[in-house]
Order: C-alpha cells, then sequence, then structure tokens
C-alpha cells in the first residue's frame, strides 16, 4: 500500500510481525484536489532504493525532529519537494502502507484545495507532477490504497464554492468574441515583483541561475507566482524565501501592470509591480538553485542581459504610466 514518501519511517518498534495495533502516525500526506475534480499526482524516481519507484503517488515524508506536528510535516514536505505552499490542510483520514522493511506504518492524510499548474512548481525530488481525474487513475501505475483514498474523497468532497456575486446581464454583442479571437477562455498566469529602490535610487534586481526554466542567466525582479493566496501574501512569501527580506503587506503599493504574451498562441501573463519603501534586512541568497546574486542598479544604467519586460516595467513606472501592454498582435 502506499501514499506517497521516499523516506517513509518505520516508528521505533515496529515489525512487521508486530501483532500489536499500530502507533500513531510519524509520517503525513497531503491529497491536493483543484476545482476540476482532479488530483495532483508524483511519478517518484525509478531507482533502487526509492519507496513505491516508478509509481505514482501523494506528496509527503516522515516527521521530522523540529515538526512540531504532523500538519508541519506535511508542509514542509509540500515546500520541500516541490516548492508548495497551501493554506489550509485539513485531517482526512489515516492510511495503513507497508515501509521498505515490511512493516505497516500508518500515515496521517489531509486535504488541501490548489488550482495551480503543476509545470509552474520547482520539484525538488522525483520525475513530475500532473493532474489526473479519478477515472484515468486505473490506467495508472498506482498503489491500490491510494486509488482507494481517491475515490473515497472524491465520492465525498463538497462543490467548488462558486461566486457569491451576482451575474450581471450582458449585451449581445459583448458575448460575441472579436473576429477572429480564441472563443475559448483562457486562464493567465499571474506573476508578482518587488520593485525596491535604495537610498540612492537603485533598483534591486537578481541575475537567475543559468538552468532555471525561466529567465536563465537573465537580471530580472526577485518575482514568484501567484499560488492559492493574494498578490500581496505572494510578495511577502516571495521577498522572505528568496533574499531574506522582511516587508509588511501594508507598504506594498502596486505601481505597474504588464499584460504579457510572449508568443502567438502562448499563455498569457499578468505581471504586477508592486513597489515597497520600507522592509527589514540585507538582500541575501536564499535559494541559490534560482538567483545567483542580488545587486543595486542605477535604472538609467539597467544590466544586460535582461528580462526585457523587467527593462520596460522599471522604464515605464518612472515616467509615471500604471499599465503596459507587450507581445501582442
Amino acid at each position: 500500500m502506499a501514499t506517497a514518501h521516499d523516506d517513509v519511517r518505520t516508528p521505533t518498534g515496529a515489525g512487521g510481525s508486530d501483532p500489536a495495533p499500530p502507533p500513531e502516525p510519524e509520517n503525513a500526506s497531503v491529497l491536493v484536489a483543484n476545482d476540476d475534480g482532479e488530483y495532483l499526482l508524483h511519478l517518484r524516481d525509478n531507482l533502487p532504493g526509492v519507496w513505491e519507484p516508478g509509481a505514482w503517488s501523494l506528496l509527503g515524508g516522515g516527521r521530522e525532529p523540529g515538526d512540531r506536528s504532523l500538519e508541519e510535516t506535511a508542509r514542509r514536505e509540500l515546500w520541500e519537494e516541490a516548492g508548495l505552499v497551501l493554506p489550509l490542510l485539513q485531517r482526512f483520514r489515516v492510511e495503513l502502507v507497508t515501509a521498505l522493511d515490511g512493516a505497516t506504518v500508518p500515515v496521517q492524510v489531509f486535504t488541501a484545495r490548489w488550482n495551480g499548474d503543476p509545470d509552474s512548481l520547482h520539484l525538488t525530488e522525483g520525475v513530475m507532477l500532473r493532474w489526473f481525474a479519478p477515472e484515468i487513475m486505473p490506467r495508472l501505475r498506482l498503489s491500490p490504497s491510494t486509488l482507494d483514498l481517491v475515490r473515497d474523497h472524491a465520492a465525498h468532497r463538497p462543490a467548488a464554492p462558486r461566486s457569491t456575486v451576482a451575474d450581471a446581464p450582458v449585451p449581445p454583442e459583448a458575448q460575441r468574441p472579436a473576429e477572429g479571437a480564441d472563443r475559448r477562455g483562457v486562464p493567465h498566469v499571474v506573476g508578482v515583483h518587488l520593485y525596491l529602490e535604495n537610498a540612492q535610487g537603485e533598483v534591486l534586481l537578481g541575475l537567475r541561475h543559468p538552468d532555471c526554466a525561466f529567465a536563465g542567466g537573465r537580471w530580472h525582479f526577485l518575482a514568484g507566482h501567484g499560488e492559492q493566496e493574494s498578490a500581496i501574501a505572494c510578495l511577502v512569501r516571495e521577498a522572505y524565501e528568496e533574499a531574506g527580506l522582511l516587508i509588511h503587506p501594508r507598504d506594498a503599493e502596486l505601481v505597474h501592470v504588464v499584460h504579457l504574451c510572449d508568443a502567438p498562441g502562448s499563455r498569457p501573463r499578468l505581471q504586477l509591480v508592486f513597489r515597497v519603501r520600507r522592509w527589514a534586512g540585507d538582500p541575501v541568497i536564499r535559494e541559490p538553485d534560482k538567483c545567483l546574486t542580488w545587486r543595486w542598479w542605477n535604472p538609467d544604467a539597467l544590466p544586460e542581459p535582461i528580462v526585457a519586460y523587467t527593462r520596460t516595467a522599471v522604464q515605464r513606472l518612472r515616467e509615471g504610466h500604471l499599465y503596459t501592454e507587450t507581445g501582442w498582435a
């Protein structure tokens, strides 16, 4: 049986032939669902010594000495394995799994809701993360207990919350897309960017690691993707996670928006730039796999290579503009 972890821990004193009831869980996993009724699965490495190698499973792992609760274990594992931060975890049930040594191990399963793009996450373990509908899962290499877990949750989960805002009547002409336009709704990616100036009027930029999926080897704002959180909450989190900077939400001011389409047919992006005039700490490298260095730059002499919309945003907001469109035909 399996939920998902490279490090399912056998509790002290537990053995495969021990007839006593299993002890309290020392492991946690998270059943993440989106509003379309799909579930997030993690494809594990197919390597010797990996528990359930090459199988799809849930994100999770064993409790560490510094974890104050199993919920904290679950949150730490989400962050360490996938860079995923979720605002609400709820206890679902305890699953019994079989560890590498054959012992039966209880795992506390939490549930969470997220509607993000798995490809936007920073995966540090396993091969990939993907959304799957429950009816597709029998085709996967998947533990029967994980499949039962998903089916049980799907059968009893509440409907996705609907907007409380009443639908306003829309004139018929407004319902028709422009001639030649794509008639499907296209979700936009929301990016959040931090604009800081020091006492000399210099702007803080980071040199992205060459292996980054986005903007490798180029200078860019401190930035991140909005998750299941507000834009300002994302800004506060990214500032600390990437550079050790402490900012207060009330000090964040939206100063520019870039509506970006990199290429025809690509996924559109809304890039929000927030200015913060007060913060605590000096920028340090906290994620060396993403950023090599932080430096302050004269806005009239920005470095190269630089992300194109970063340069545009700096120039436009200094000119007093609040909005820029780029890349659209």
